[in-house]
């Protein structure tokens, strides 16, 4: 997440901006936080250099809420390079490696990519953001250093396949959805190793990050436009609220006399609490003007004991 500055307006809400290709994701947020003033941003989960697509931002309040879209699902259109090995697995590294493909055939490809789909452990790249002991996998990378690491278990949910071109380097046009902590430049290395010619990923767009697709995203050209020589606040109207990030948790509307409790931190009896959810599970939480005030979570007799408030 990005740091509070010193100057600049309180803005609380998610803007899905679309990444351009050669931007770093910090790049791309500290342009987005110049547009709209605002001081205090982050984003909620890189994308490489080389990839484009689905950003969301956090805005203020809704940092506090940026974890749950970290653990969200996320999925990606790609091309995976079949016969190619690179220092980086996608188009940016250095190759290292060129085997012949033209002997995989598309039945082997189709094969091969469905042992990929379900819960699988993976072994994260080298290039990634990553700790070893403190430092980041990718510093490490940088002075030619290469560690162990231990695979994590991730899961692919579904791997569309949308164009097949065979060659002494194929390439394959995919969808892949998938769990939080997937790389999908592994996944093409993974593939091309057990085609046994190797693969690198060559194009990376992401179509979704939990609840947020691509007919969601503003581009920054846009926000420019839109802006104009106006004042930031101009742009306000474009963000989503505080709690889009967590749309798909159950909200409960509670009376005045509880709000004064909850703001300060205090648990509070609310009826009905069972009807939309149980106990120890969390719940959003609105004033009866249905602004919203924090996240709770659900304890003994259907008190809501606040988790994380909200401070406009």
């Amino acid at each position: 997440m990005g740091r509070r500055r010193k100057n600049g307006r309180a803005v609380h809400g998610v803007l899905v901006l679309y990444k351009p290709q050669g931007l770093t994701s910090n790049q791309a947020l500290q342009r987005a936080r110049y547009l709209f003033d605002a001081n205090r941003a982050g984003h909620t989960g890189a994308l490489d250099p080389l990839a484009t697509g689905v950003l969301p931002l956090c805005f203020g309040e809704a940092t506090k809420f940026s974890q749950h879209l970290l653990d969200a699902d996320k999925a990606y259109r790609s091309t995976f390079r079949l016969g190619v090995n690179t220092s980086t697995l996608d188009a940016e590294g250095e190759v290292l490696e060129v085997r012949d493909a033209s002997a995989v055939t598309e039945a082997q490809i189709r094969e091969t990519i469905t042992q990929f789909v379900g819960p699988i452990e993976q072994v994260p790249p080298m290039v990634s953001a990553l700790k070893y002991q403190g430092q980041p996998l990718y510093k490490l990378a940088r002075e030619g250093k290469e560690v162990e690491r231990k695979p994590r278990a991730i899961t692919i949910y579904a791997i569309e396949i949308l164009a097949i071109r065979l060659g002494e380097v194929a390439e394959v046009d995919v969808h892949v959805r998938c769990s939080k902590g997937t790389y999908i430049r592994s996944l093409a290395n993974d593939i091309g190793e057990q085609l046994a010619v190797g693969g690198h990923v060559s194009v990376l767009h992401r179509t979704q990050a939990g609840p947020f697709f691509e007919e969601h995203m503003m581009t920054l050209e846009a926000l420019e436009q839109s802006r104009g020589d106006g004042e930031p606040a101009t742009l306000d109207h474009l963000l989503k609220p505080i709690d889009a990030t967590i749309n798909d948790i159950p909200e409960i509307t509670i009376n005045a006399q509880a709000v004064q409790a909850f703001a300060v931190g205090q648990p509070v009896i609310v009826d009905g609490v069972y009807q939309v959810a149980q106990q120890g599970d969390k719940v959003r939480v609105r004033n009866e003007s249905g602004q919203f005030l924090g996240v709770a979570e659900v304890v003994d007799d259907g008190v809501l004991a606040p988790k994380r408030l909200v401070v406009y």
